[in-house]
């Protein structure tokens, strides 16, 4: 992990948080409800005992995640299933439960400065077998660098917490020594009344060492470093309309943006936004929106959806009018894809089978390839990605797109488009894995991205004519920025 130069970021008591945790959001139609701000997420303190008697669970579910993830390799999604997460998670109120995403989110947005500000608080190394005393430590520094949480409180709970565990409880001096010290150095490097965000010392701080140097070897040290430190920001909420952008804009209090996805800021339940319950828009991230506009009028036209849930672009499609077979291989989220299609009164022929298997009964006009990748175009909204991920699975996952690119180019009509997205930002899933089918497959051609096909993103269009979207991509406006996900996405026509 690199190591920050410079001073640590100031911090004052009255600054605006930096982060406020992740909101795991994907194309789905009901995704998980977003952390609202932390003022109303943390609890109300009054006294060391009723600090603990109220707080503490939290921290303590936060740690076990936390420790999950990063010890165990678990994803951070399915941990805060409201019915089959972590059972310390499902024990807490709504608004604890929040909190608990807004302090893992930051640990793990934050991870590298986090632990490279324990190390400077440190006499030595520390010795934690299990690593749990470390876990308690990031949880407990994410609250007090980035966090609107008194300091006093974060430090009293991460006590308590470290004096519950039989395997911890030694650790107690230790922890309080530590979180003491954090907490003085970080409040005398603050600017009280500061509310900017200045950039980082060293903005590859809190990416994992191999993927900076892949993504500094791909796009150069500039653009690396700008996919980073957007990394550290928690995206806002795109949404796609069902039907008039501007009247869900107006809806939900949400800016159009040029491609007609909907951009709210961050915070609250999902689910009580306006429009929800009567399926006017899903969410979906601005740029897993595009690679469905690249089939063009789909009015009446045959479209296989592959790979599709939790059904994103499928909703895109039924509600341009197309005739839409959707397939996925896992049953629950073929499930979910059949849910989010009822609540937007949207239909499609949905579809549970592996691609690599199932066979479609006559070819299509067009057909949809969102491969399974790495998904490292996504870490901006699910930071775990980032500590699960190794260059290992991109080998893996390049060999499985091949595969299926290879199998589903059969069922395309004569003249028809096929478009192969994945939002992943290593070359292997994207422009090279389309240079070599193009090389084994002269009955395919590129149909290159015109400029002024996608409004306002010319940019975005590489020299092939594919698209190329990242992280800190912004749309121009100050109120439009936050960037998109790293996606690509290429169309080829069968001759």
């Amino acid at each position: 992990m690199n190591k920050p130069t410079g001073m640590p970021e100031k911090r004052g008591k009255r600054r605006r948080p930096r982060d406020r945790g992740t909101q795991a959001q994907s194309s789905a139609a009901n995704p998980p409800a977003n952390p609202p701000s932390i003022a109303q997420s943390a609890v109300s303190i009054q006294g060391k005992n009723r600090e603990t008697a109220s707080g503490l669970p939290a921290r303590r579910a936060a740690a076990a995640i936390l420790h999950k993830i990063i010890a165990e390799a678990m994803p951070l999604d399915p941990l805060f299933d409201p019915k089959t997460g972590h059972a310390g998670l499902r024990a807490l109120e709504p608004r604890d439960r929040r909190l608990v995403r807004a302090i893992v989110g930051a640990a793990l947005r934050r991870r590298g400065t986090i632990e490279n500000r324990i190390a400077a608080c440190l006499n030595g190394p520390l010795k934690d077998k299990t690593g749990r005393i470390a876990t308690i430590l990031h949880v407990a520094a994410a609250q007090i660098l980035f966090l609107d949480i008194p300091d006093h409180a974060v430090v009293n709970l991460a006590v308590a917490s470290t004096r519950g565990h039989v395997k911890t409880r030694h650790a107690a001096g230790l922890v309080n020594g530590v979180l003491r010290r954090l907490s003085r150095e970080a409040s005398a490097s603050a600017e009280p009344e500061s509310l900017s965000d200045d950039p980082p010392d060293d903005p590859m701080a809190d990416t994992p060492a191999w993927l900076a140097r892949r993504w500094t070897a791909t796009y150069g040290a500039e653009q690396a470093a700008a996919i980073a430190i957007a990394h550290r920001d928690q995206p806002p909420l795109d949404l796609t309309a069902r039907g008039d952008p501007d009247a869900v804009a107006a809806e939900t209090g949400g800016t159009r943006l040029p491609t007609d996805s909907i951009r709210l800021k961050a915070g609250g339940d999902i689910a009580e936004l306006p429009g929800y319950q009567t399926g006017n828009w899903w969410v979906q991230d601005a740029a897993a929106a595009l690679p469905v506009r690249l089939l063009g009028n789909v009015q009446d036209k045959s479209i296989a959806d592959l790979c599709a849930a939790p059904g994103g672009k499928t909703a895109q499609l039924a509600a341009a009018g197309a005739v839409v077979t959707a397939v996925d291989a896992v049953e629950s989220r073929a499930t979910r894809l059949t849910q989010n299609l009822a609540r937007l009164n949207l239909q499609a022929t949905i579809v549970t089978a592996d691609i690599m298997t199932w066979e479609p009964d006559e070819p299509f006009d067009a057909i949809l390839l969102d491969a399974p990748c790495s998904a490292t175009g996504t870490i901006r909204r699910h930071p775990d990605i980032a500590w699960l991920k190794t260059g290992a699975d991109i080998t893996a996952m390049a060999k499985i797109q091949r595969a299926m690119l290879e199998r589903t180019a059969t069922w395309l009509k004569p003249g028809g488009l096929l478009v192969y997205c994945s939002c992943s930002l290593e070359p292997e899933e994207g422009e090279d894995q389309i240079a070599a089918f193009l090389a084994s497959h002269n009955v395919f051609a590129r149909d290159p991205v015109i400029p002024g096909e996608l409004a306002g993103l010319d940019g975005l269009i590489n020299a092939a004519g594919d698209l190329r979207t990242l992280p800190h991509y912004s749309f121009g406006s100050p109120a439009l920025q936050k960037g998109m996900d790293g996606f690509f996405a290429a169309r080829l026509r069968r001759a």
